[in-house]
Protein backbone atom coordinates (compact mmCIF):
# COMPACT_ATOMS: atom_id res chain seq x y z
CA UNK A 1 0.00 0.00 0.00
CA UNK A 2 1.13 3.45 -0.91
CA UNK A 3 1.43 6.18 1.44
CA UNK A 4 -1.14 7.82 -0.71
CA UNK A 5 -3.33 4.97 -0.02
CA UNK A 6 -2.80 4.87 3.44
CA UNK A 7 -3.40 8.42 4.41
CA UNK A 8 -6.87 8.37 2.73
CA UNK A 9 -7.79 5.13 4.83
CA UNK A 10 -6.59 6.73 7.87
CA UNK A 11 -8.71 9.51 7.44
CA UNK A 12 -11.46 7.87 6.73
CA UNK A 13 -11.20 5.60 9.81
CA UNK A 14 -10.89 8.92 12.00
CA UNK A 15 -14.67 9.46 10.96
CA UNK A 16 -15.69 6.14 11.32
CA UNK A 17 -14.06 5.82 15.19
CA UNK A 18 -15.70 9.41 15.58
CA UNK A 19 -18.85 7.55 15.19
CA UNK A 20 -17.84 4.16 16.60
CA UNK A 21 -19.70 5.07 20.37
CA UNK A 22 -23.42 5.12 21.27
CA UNK A 23 -23.45 8.09 22.89
CA UNK A 24 -22.05 9.73 19.84
CA UNK A 25 -24.33 7.68 17.79
CA UNK A 26 -27.22 9.93 19.84
CA UNK A 27 -26.06 12.66 19.28
CA UNK A 28 -25.68 12.57 15.50
CA UNK A 29 -29.57 11.10 15.88
CA UNK A 30 -30.60 13.71 17.37
CA UNK A 31 -28.57 16.69 15.52
CA UNK A 32 -30.19 15.08 11.92
CA UNK A 33 -33.04 16.80 13.78
CA UNK A 34 -32.02 19.74 14.41
CA UNK A 35 -29.07 21.76 16.25
CA UNK A 36 -29.22 21.44 19.73
CA UNK A 37 -27.19 23.19 22.42
CA UNK A 38 -24.76 21.61 24.54
CA UNK A 39 -27.44 21.53 27.80
CA UNK A 40 -29.73 20.06 25.46
CA UNK A 41 -27.70 16.79 24.59
CA UNK A 42 -26.21 16.86 28.35
CA UNK A 43 -30.05 16.52 29.48
CA UNK A 44 -30.88 13.70 26.99
CA UNK A 45 -27.81 11.84 27.28
CA UNK A 46 -28.05 12.24 31.10
CA UNK A 47 -24.55 12.95 31.41
CA UNK A 48 -22.30 15.36 33.03
CA UNK A 49 -21.70 17.91 30.48
CA UNK A 50 -17.98 17.36 30.44
CA UNK A 51 -18.68 14.14 28.76
CA UNK A 52 -21.11 15.16 26.50
CA UNK A 53 -18.85 18.18 25.64
CA UNK A 54 -15.74 15.52 24.59
CA UNK A 55 -17.65 13.69 22.75
CA UNK A 56 -19.35 16.98 20.66
CA UNK A 57 -15.11 17.12 20.34
CA UNK A 58 -14.39 14.50 18.71
CA UNK A 59 -17.01 14.55 16.22
CA UNK A 60 -15.82 18.05 15.58
CA UNK A 61 -12.65 17.28 14.82
CA UNK A 62 -13.83 14.62 12.58
CA UNK A 63 -15.44 16.97 10.47
CA UNK A 64 -18.79 15.73 11.10
CA UNK A 65 -20.40 18.43 13.32
CA UNK A 66 -20.26 21.69 13.63
CA UNK A 67 -20.71 24.17 16.26
CA UNK A 68 -21.68 28.08 16.85
CA UNK A 69 -21.79 30.33 19.92
CA UNK A 70 -24.63 32.35 20.95
CA UNK A 71 -24.19 33.94 23.73
CA UNK A 72 -23.37 32.06 26.67
CA UNK A 73 -24.18 28.84 24.65
CA UNK A 74 -22.59 26.52 22.36
CA UNK A 75 -24.99 25.14 19.27
CA UNK A 76 -24.10 21.84 17.10
CA UNK A 77 -25.65 20.89 14.01
CA UNK A 78 -24.73 18.29 11.63
CA UNK A 79 -21.75 19.17 8.87
CA UNK A 80 -22.48 16.83 6.53
CA UNK A 81 -26.04 15.02 6.41
CA UNK A 82 -24.61 12.33 4.64
CA UNK A 83 -23.24 10.54 7.52
CA UNK A 84 -27.42 9.45 7.72
CA UNK A 85 -26.68 7.33 4.63
CA UNK A 86 -24.29 5.42 6.89
CA UNK A 87 -26.63 4.56 9.37
CA UNK A 88 -29.21 3.15 6.44
CA UNK A 89 -25.94 0.76 5.57
CA UNK A 90 -25.46 -0.39 9.11
CA UNK A 91 -28.77 -1.18 10.07
CA UNK A 92 -29.03 -2.51 6.15
CA UNK A 93 -25.78 -4.71 7.21
CA UNK A 94 -27.41 -5.51 10.78
CA UNK A 95 -31.04 -6.75 9.26
CA UNK A 96 -29.60 -8.99 6.95
CA UNK A 97 -26.87 -10.54 8.86
CA UNK A 98 -29.50 -11.12 11.72
CA UNK A 99 -32.16 -12.90 8.92
CA UNK A 100 -29.43 -14.96 7.96
CA UNK A 101 -28.35 -15.91 11.56
CA UNK A 102 -32.99 -17.01 11.88
CA UNK A 103 -32.46 -18.74 8.91
CA UNK A 104 -29.87 -21.02 10.29
CA UNK A 105 -32.23 -21.38 13.44
CA UNK A 106 -35.27 -22.47 11.11
CA UNK A 107 -32.98 -25.50 9.58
Amino acid sequence: MDQNTKRRLEVRAKVIKAMAHPTRLFIVDELSEQERCVCELTEKIGADTSTVSKHLSILKDAGIVQSEKRGLQVFYYLKFTCVLNFFSCIEAVVRSTSEERLALLDR
